[in-house]
């Protein structure tokens, strides 16, 4: 998505890191080019007050029950897996990772 207008930082960078941006996940001087973005490009401030929306339905919705100790470990194995540039079946988040060299 783009609105068109040129910024400093494009609207398909910000919508890529969005849920960084969201979960405080990124360096301080990004999130200040994000908001710098948001007040001029209505497009991805409106896509961005959805997605905090969702998330915060969730969080309220879901946000307090527990976990399986298996599920969490398969859940953040295969973020690992995925950061580190891995790729894994739909299917099957145990599985052995495949490395980009073997797909």
């Amino acid at each position: 998505m783009s609105c068109g207008e040129p910024h400093e930082t494009d609207c398909g960078e910000v919508l890529d890191h969005l849920y960084e941006f969201l979960d405080s996940e990124m360096p301080e001087v990004d999130r200040t080019k994000f908001e710098h973005h948001f007040e001029e490009c209505s497009p991805c401030l409106e896509k961005y007050g959805l997605e905090q929306a969702v998330k915060k339905l969730v969080k309220r919705c879901c946000g307090h029950d527990d976990v399986p100790a298996d599920l969490r470990a398969k859940v953040m194995g295969r973020i690992e897996l995925i950061r580190s540039g891995h790729t894994v079946p739909e299917s099957d988040v145990t599985a052995a990772p495949v490395t980009p060299q073997e797909s």
